[in-house]
């Protein structure tokens, strides 16, 4: 058997009851809305519910979440659901998830259940589960008929992360959840004993973070990131504006407590940023009196070198507070020649191009920009390099292996790592979100066939989700536009009333394509009027419609409108359609 192929060839064609099923409805080829299902018998256990950012080419779209179609046939067996962390792509799911499915309790560490806890209320959905926090690791034990679950801590760019091990009927199934390890961290260490006893216990199938699988070496510290920030508060001369991701609760306790050194008030600006503040706050994971903070609209009363501006807009989103800054739109705050902007934050793939034009327009309005570089430690990240990887990998000793969260060639490249520490080939499946490993009698292999898997993208409030076609019909609008064909009839008659009138919609200039709309006209009619002379209905003189004008538009233009046909009927004084 060929190298390529070694990677998921222990197959199997069907399952027993009995069987323990691992499989995921996100998170897999991608990297954002994890949703990973452990189901054995009548009993499934989720582990996160999250959702993903849209690109630039999902257009209207606000999120994408993962297709809960399975869990909603089999609502009656879920048991509960089990949070690593607070970051948007293993929490931001939930409130969707709950507006279509039972989901009797949500576990999950404490920050990330008071996160939760204000998204289910602002969505009014706090009476439909019950949340449990675990706060002691060490004692929290879930137990169904089938399941045991047990957390274990992980250091990751949140407070409060953690692992999830779960024994099962066919073996223990290990879930890293996102995690580096840190020697130096910023709050909980991770728990290398619990970790190193699970792997001397036993782990039959690990699943382990692969977003950074092709970062060689390991990650810096969260500790050398706050040392770099320190000592570019205490030189700047000028106002300080810092943008970094509002989850990074660590990141953001550093620049609170540097500001605070250099005796700089500081404004939270962002409303992401000052709810994940807030919470931190309250939770005591992040220090800072009242006194501390300064309303953005009195940022004017301060002197200049007494002010940190703490914002969100770290990637280029376009209504993000920095965004609204550089473009000179923002409420209370406007760029002065003189101040330092830091960007806390490397950009997500994808977001490079937003975030250069931000730090362009900065740069245009007089501000100093400061970016992450060899030459300053701006940033860090909280997911494992390989060398951190492979460590996991050593402390666990898995017998099969399921890298998870990351896109195909990360989740390739963790693979390539596992070989390297000696996991079997024939052992490791690079799974896709619908794909089933089956773990019988402490044996893995992957089933034949998928659960049904798709993406639902969310538009606005509409829960339900917009479907695929609807992009397609945006994207048509957006590079063709639309053209409306307006017929009047009278069925009684079987006759067409007048001539028909085209209206274009970003398709056309009007007066260069006059000419061209009024010939599609005498085509339309043409046509109808063949088509009238017989019995016929609305939907087929639409389809006339289509059919005469979409050919007729490409031929002249090579370009493909969204041709909307409105048939109107004369009946009793008035039109109908």
């Amino acid at each position: 058997m060929s190298e390529s192929n070694k990677f998921n060839s222990r197959k199997i064609s069907s399952f027993l009851p009995t069987d323990t099923r691992i499989f995921a409805l996100g998170g897999m080829g991608e990297v954002g809305k994890n949703l990973y299902c452990i189901e054995g018998d009548d009993e499934i256990i989720i582990i996160d519910s999250g959702l993903i950012f849209p690109n630039e080419e999902l257009l209207g779209v606000e999120y994408v979440i993962p297709d809960y179609t399975y869990l909603i046939k089999n609502q009656e067996k879920i048991k509960a659901l089990f949070i690593t962390h607070g970051h948007e792509d293993h929490i931001g799911g939930i409130p969707y998830l709950l507006r279509v499915c039972n989901i009797p309790d949500i576990y999950g560490p404490e920050f990330a259940i008071a996160l939760v806890e204000k998204k289910l209320e602002d969505a009014r959905l706090l009476a439909n589960t019950t949340l449990h926090v675990v706060k002691n690791t060490t004692d929290f034990r879930f137990t169904s008929k089938h399941f045991h679950v047990a957390f274990f801590h992980v250091v990751h760019s949140i407070p409060d992360s953690y692992g999830i091990a779960i024994k099962t009927p066919n073996g223990w199934i290990m879930s890293t959840g996102d995690f580096k390890f840190d020697l130096t961290p910023v709050g909980n260490n991770s728990d290398y004993q619990i970790i190193s006893f699970m792997g001397q216990f036993g782990i039959s199938l690990l699943l382990s973070d692969s977003t950074n699988s092709a970062v060689h070496g390991f990650s810096i510290s969260e500790k050398q990131v706050a040392k770099s920030i320190s000592e570019i508060i205490a030189k700047t001369k000028g106002r300080l504006i810092i943008a970094t991701f509002s989850s990074n609760v660590h990141r953001i306790q550093q620049i609170i407590s540097g500001a605070i050194a250099h005796n700089r008030k500081i404004s939270i600006v962002g409303r992401s940023m000052e709810n994940v503040v807030q919470i931190g706050r309250r939770l005591g994971h992040i220090h800072a009196s009242e006194d501390d903070f300064v309303d953005p609209e009195l940022l004017n009363t301060y002197p200049t070198n007494k002010i940190c501006i703490l914002c969100t807009g770290s990637q280029g989103e376009p209504m993000a507070a920095l965004s609204r800054m550089a473009n000179a739109s923002h409420r209370y705050i406007k760029i002065i020649p003189g101040d330092t902007v830091i960007f806390s934050s490397n950009p997500i793939p994808g977001n490079e191009i937003s975030v250069n034009s931000i730090v362009n327009s900065l740069t245009r309005l007089g501000a100093n920009v400061l970016t992450n570089s060899l030459l300053n430690n701006l940033h860090t990240t909280g997911h494992a390099s390989q060398e951190e990887q492979k460590l996991m990998l050593q402390l666990v000793k898995p017998k099969y292996f399921m890298p998870m969260h990351g896109e195909y060639k990360m989740l390739k490249t963790h693979a390539d790592t596992a070989v390297e520490t000696g996991v079997p080939e024939e052992n490791i499946f690079i799974c896709a979100n619908g794909n089933v490993v089956v773990l019988r009698d402490e044996e893995a292999f992957l089933w034949e066939h998928k659960i049904p898997t798709d993406d639902i993208y969310i538009d606005g409030n509409d829960s339900s989700g917009i479907a695929t076609a609807v992009l397609k019909d945006r994207s048509i609008l957006a590079d063709n536009g639309l053209v409306a064909a307006i017929v009047a009839i009278d069925s009684r008659t079987n006759s067409i009333l007048c001539r028909p009138n085209i209206i274009s919609r970003g398709f056309v200039y009007i007066k260069e394509g006059q000419m061209m709309l009024k010939e599609g006209e005498l085509l339309i009619y043409e046509a109808l009027r063949k088509k009238m002379q017989q019995k016929t209905t609305f939907g087929e003189l639409k389809n006339t419609i289509r059919e005469t004008l979409e050919p007729y538009l490409y031929s002249k233009t090579n370009r493909q409108p969204i041709v909307i046909p409105v048939v109107l009927n004369y009946i009793d004084s008035e039109f109908r359609k």
